[in-house]
């Protein structure tokens, strides 16, 4: 008699998950291996995987470290799972997603089904033409700042599913890796580059933030994409304050504004009248301004 596996992992989400992951593409993690070489023993890596997560035996390999270029200069850090361990993670996140998808704000729209970047600038353009002023909210190194026991604790309010918290915390806790080899330890954040790292990220930020706001702030609309946000006020006042009351809470969650990228924006027009200094804000790679 087969024993039993101590996860009920079906079969069927482990071949579902690959077809996403190869959909999307995607560079090789520490391995090495592309999705092409994954699929020359496809069978045997899918049961290999599926083995080792209906056990509790899987371990995250470290995530390879990249230094992508900003726009703006400086860089920001990807961390690459390989192709194995972004199956997996694919798998935890269809189990997840569809428990946290109902709770998140209409005005959250990064890496949600049915939502895009053009529905948040459409969004803001509205907004603007009817609040006076926006708060442009830059938070430093989000994805690398994430507190992992405000995170899991959030995780833990919506499923007891043994096998996704054991794996969404090994997740958390698998080291980077440079290029010269060298392990990088981690004490915080998801890396951003994994499969799960955009739906963790909108759960942390639906209580560091959204709920936060809706509660304190209930006449202030907001829009956001991940950590991308803006906020909507009637007057200078309102933006100002709430900025300092932002940033009290925001110290609270673990996370840190930007002092020189956090601006407050007058949203000029042929119909407002008076002077500010900053008169423009880039969203989603749009800058908008007095036309």
């Amino acid at each position: 008699m087969t024993k039993a596996k101590p996860f009920d992992i079906p079969k069927r989400q482990i071949w579902e998950a690959f077809k996403r992951v190869k959909a999307n593409q995607g560079a090789a993690g520490v391995d090495g291996q592309s999705i092409e070489e994954f699929e020359v023993r496809l069978a045997d890596n899918l049961y290999k995987l599926w083995n080792r997560l209906s056990s509790g035996s899987y371990m995250p390999p470290p995530v390879r470290r990249v230094e992508i270029p900003k726009a703006n200069g400086g860089t920001r850090p990807l961390g690459i799972p390989t192709v194995a361990d972004r199956v997996a993670q694919e798998v935890a996140r269809r189990y997840l997603e569809p428990l946290l998808e109902p709770l998140f704000h209409p005005d959250s729209y990064g890496c949600r089904p049915g939502r895009s970047a053009i529905d948040a600038i459409r969004s803001a353009r509205q907004r603007c033409w009817r609040y006076d002023w926006v708060l442009d909210i830059d938070i430093k190194g989000f994805f690398d700042s994430i507190d992992w026991v405000l995170l899991l604790k959030a995780v833990r309010k919506h499923t007891d599913c043994p096998w996704v918290l054991l794996y969404i915390e090994r997740w958390l806790k698998a080291p980077a890796m440079r290029d010269d080899g060298m392990l990088v330890p981690r004490e915080r954040g998801t890396p951003q580059g994994g499969v799960i790292s955009p739906l963790l990220a909108n759960l942390f930020l639906l209580y560091a933030f959204d709920v936060w706001l809706k509660r304190g702030f209930p006449g202030v609309p907001f829009g956001r994409y991940a950590d991308d946000i803006i906020c909507h006020c009637r007057s200078e006042r309102e933006a100002l304050a709430l900025r300092q009351v932002l940033e009290r809470r925001f110290t609270e969650c673990g996370l840190v504004l930007h002092p020189e990228k956090t601006k407050v924006v007058y949203c000029k027009d042929t119909n407002r009248r008076g002077e500010h200094p900053i008169l423009q804000f880039d969203f989603l790679g749009y800058t908008f301004r007095r036309g």
